[in-house]
Parts: structure tokens; sequence; C-alpha cells
């Protein structure tokens, strides 16, 4: 999987929250009651609406892995499109690359 730089810096040079904050991201994730592939691509919405595109390879990744087909990668980075207008779409290039 392709984690970002930042990501992987988080978690080598602060290895205790690190931990803390994927433990509290599991529970979310076990807590949660949508099948893998619905999640992932609602995250991928999330990461496009907040501009956070360094998350975008690997949630794409999970979500292809998930068996999330490129439309439906394109209709989650373009669900914000309503909301967040056209922001979303600098997410387009990064997640379609992925």
């Amino acid at each position: 999987m392709n984690i970002s730089n930042p990501f992987q810096v988080f978690m080598t040079e602060a290895p205790d929250q690190a931990k803390v904050w994927m433990n509290a991201a599991k529970a979310l994730d076990d807590a949660s009651a949508l099948d893998k592939k619905t999640e992932e691509l609602a995250y991928i919405a999330v990461l496009a609406a907040v501009r956070l595109t360094s998350g975008m390879p690997f949630h794409v990744q999970l979500a292809k892995k998930f068996g999330a087909s490129r439309k439906e990668v394109i209709s989650a980075v373009l669900l914000g499109l309503p909301a967040t207008g056209n922001v979303v779409i600098q997410s387009l290039p990064v997640a379609l690359e992925a």
C-alpha cells in the first residue's frame, strides 16, 4: 500500500501517538455498519471534500482491493461537488493515479 510520507513520518517519529491513533481508527472501523468497499468510498469522498489528498492513494487502493471500480472512485471523489463546490476536483488526479 502507498502510505503517504507525512503518515510514515508520524509513525516513525511519534510511535506512541501513532499506536493510539491506529487503535482508535481500528475501533471506529470495527464499529462501522458499512461494508468495507462502501466505507472506503465514503472515506475517499471525505478526503476529497476536506482536501486531504495525501491519504487518497492509500484509500483508493483499499477501495479497489474491496472491489470498487474506477467509476465508483470517480463518483466518490465528486460526491461532495454540490456541497463543497469544485474543491473536490483537486483530488481527482490523485485518486485516478492511484
